[in-house]
């Protein structure tokens, strides 16, 4: 063993370095290999001095002197001991490094006769067995071939296989090394190995075995589509014999009122079922069978694991991409049930502060809601960024191409969007209303029934629905009818117009008592008139009375109207239009026949003659 590590390290140290030059990860392992065995042969020169010594102080020790020859023998075996474990050492890591090495295999029509691991001068191991390949193929091909002239030869830095005057291949160190062998040792079983393939090629493709292999083919063949007519045909009775009895075994699948599947459906269910049976049976036959077929003619035995992985190797790579996939999956599933939890926990929380159970200082129950709503978006928002790095292909160009393409699409098609979402949260915060309130934007008047991040629902008197955009209730003005009126009234009001020879106190009571008569208007505080114009044929009277009930001002406007005509026809009080001139002479009063004296009579025309005292 200590002879062959020492010509193995001979054989390492004179190889030029360029026969080992190599691009890929199998370099630096054999480079880590060679510089091992200068350690190990440096680490066994050292031993052996240090054994020469103690062999010389075992010579000179006294015979008696068994305790000095027992420690020098004690030091002594743990060198040999530790020399031991370097050799293993060095074993594995020969095996380590045939097993982690890429070999490109030398064969011939698909048949694999060895592997080529190393490197030789400017030859990469793929570009040795490719040429080993075709030098061995026009052997085959050579209708003189003496298989006897396959010899090998040693050459300067290793061991060639020649035939005649061609170099079929050579054998280096590191071949032979990466083999567990000797250089000699390996060419001949290369030898050995490419004489019986090139015989059996050649015997297994004469014109008796060829007619053979056509006729075992045909009759594969034939087996074949008769197994695939018999499979036809089993499923053709099938179907027919479902089908006469469908009656009797399918009924509708029904729960109270609703039915799940019809009869037909389920015969379509089963139909389907039995056809994809079918082609289950057909793809199995046709698995085991192809095989059977491409391995009767050398040269199309790698044609069947082609044609096969062509179909399984996108099945197989989505299932590798799964299996590979799922820490990921587990990291996300973790993620959203925790974010699941916490914004159930916000919810809870916003909740009770809606409710009025849990009371913030400065923080109104009316937004909880709109402040949950952005709370919730930060957390998904911050969900996703968690999730991103885990999504297959996240940290692709294609992928971060279509996010930003993405988000231009939605920065460019959303600005409406995003400027009604900024208005719903100034409203929100500023909070000019809420749900239920009265209130009139513009010219449109109505309670609120819905406010959202993009839009504010009215509901008008009439029923009608009107959906303003946020951004332009933020624009425009807002007047709010109930956002005081609980606690201290509204004010509605109404104007008469009244001639001058009414006095302006009496208007006063009849316009006050007309008020106090109306449902809704409250008694305290006292309801009162301005008198807000002084035209030129008529006094403008304002009647201003409180109500706790914003939203039904127009029943209580209407009720105000109906008690003013009656207070005013009670007292004599005409409502004239506001140019109405009244001629008195032959006139009747415009009050209702109903507020008059039963005896009443509408006055006569008064004439006066006026003499002209000349005449």
């Amino acid at each position: 063993m200590n002879k062959f590590i020492f010509i193995l390290l001979v054989i390492l140290i004179s190889f030029p370095s360029k026969s080992f030059a190599q691009t890929d990860s199998t370099t630096s392992k054999i480079q880590e290999f060679q510089s091992l065995l200068l350690q190990l042969q440096q680490m066994r020169f050292a031993d052996s001095l240090k054994k020469a010594d103690l062999q010389a102080q075992f010579n000179q020790l006294n015979v008696n002197d068994r305790s000095g020859k027992q420690l020098i023998l004690s030091e002594f075996l743990n060198i040999e001991r530790k020399d031991s474990l370097r050799k293993l050492d060095m074993i594995s890591r020969i095996n380590y490094l045939k097993e982690t090495a890429v070999g490109y295999p030398v064969t011939l029509f698909s048949d694999t006769l060895f592997s080529i691991y190393i490197k030789i001068g400017a030859s990469t191991p793929e570009e040795r067995a490719t040429n080993i390949t075709k030098k061995i193929k026009v052997l085959y091909d050579n209708d003189f071939l003496k298989l006897d002239s396959l010899v090998t030869m040693e050459s300067e830095y290793g061991v060639d296989i020649i035939y005649g005057e061609t170099i079929i291949m050579s054998i280096s160190a590191l071949d032979a090394l990466i083999n567990n062998n000797t250089s000699q040792l390996l060419a001949n079983q290369y030898v050995g190995k490419i004489k019986k393939s090139i015989s059996a090629a050649k015997s297994t493709n004469s014109v008796v075995k060829l007619l053979l292999r056509i006729g075992l083919m045909l009759l594969v063949i034939a087996s074949i589509a008769l197994l695939i007519f018999l499979i036809g045909k089993g499923h053709i009775r099938t179907e027919l014999y479902i089908k006469s009895n469908k009656e009797k075994w399918f009924k509708s699948l029904k729960y109270k009122d609703y039915t799940f599947l019809t009869a037909k459906q389920e015969l379509n269910i089963v139909h389907y079922l039995f056809k994809l049976i079918k082609w289950f049976f057909v793809i199995v036959l046709l698995y085991l069978v192809l095989p059977l077929v491409f391995s009767i003619f050398p040269f199309s035995r790698g044609w069947a694991t082609m044609l096969f992985d062509l179909v399984w190797s996108p099945f197989k790579g989505v299932l590798t991409s799964v299996w590979a996939y799922l820490p990921n999956l587990f990291s996300i599933l973790v993620i959203y049930f925790v974010m699941k939890y916490v914004i159930r926990f916000v919810k809870y929380i916003f909740s009770e502060i809606e409710s009025g159970n849990l009371k913030v200082s400065g923080f109104y129950p009316d937004w909880a809601k709109p402040t949950y709503g952005i709370v919730r978006f930060i957390l998904y928002a911050f969900t996703f960024v968690l999730i991103f790095p885990y999504l297959p292909g996240s940290d692709s160009t294609i992928f971060k191409g279509v996010s930003v393409f993405i988000g231009v699409l939605f920065s460019l098609g959303s600005s409406s969007a995003i400027a009604n979402m900024i208005a719903g949260l100034v409203i929100t915060f500023m909070r000019p209303f809420k749900i239920g309130d009265r209130i009139k934007l513009g010219d449109m008047t109505g309670d609120v029934i819905e406010k959202t991040m993009l839009v504010t629902r009215l509901r008008t008197v009439k029923n009608e629905e009107i959906t303003i955009p946020n951004s332009s209730v933020l624009s425009g003005n807002t007047i709010n009818y109930s956002s005081i009126s609980k606690e201290e009234g509204l004010i509605i009001h109404t104007t008469v117009t009244i001639g001058y020879d009414v006095p302006w106190n009496k208007m006063y009571e009849v316009l006050i008592e007309a008020a106090l008569r109306t449902d809704l208007i409250m008694k305290e505080p006292k309801p009162f008139v301005l008198q807000t114009s002084l035209d030129d044929f008529y006094v403008s009277y304002q009647i201003n009375a409180y109500t706790k009930e914003p939203g039904k001002q127009a029943i209580i406007n209407s009720n105000l109207h109906k008690n003013i005509q009656d207070v005013c026809n009670e007292n004599g009080i005409e409502i004239l239009s506001p140019h109405y001139r009244a001629a008195r002479d032959g006139n009747m009063v415009a009050i209702p026949a109903s507020y008059l004296p039963k005896d009443y009579k509408a006055p006569g025309f008064n004439v006066k003659v006026k003499k002209d005292d000349t005449v």
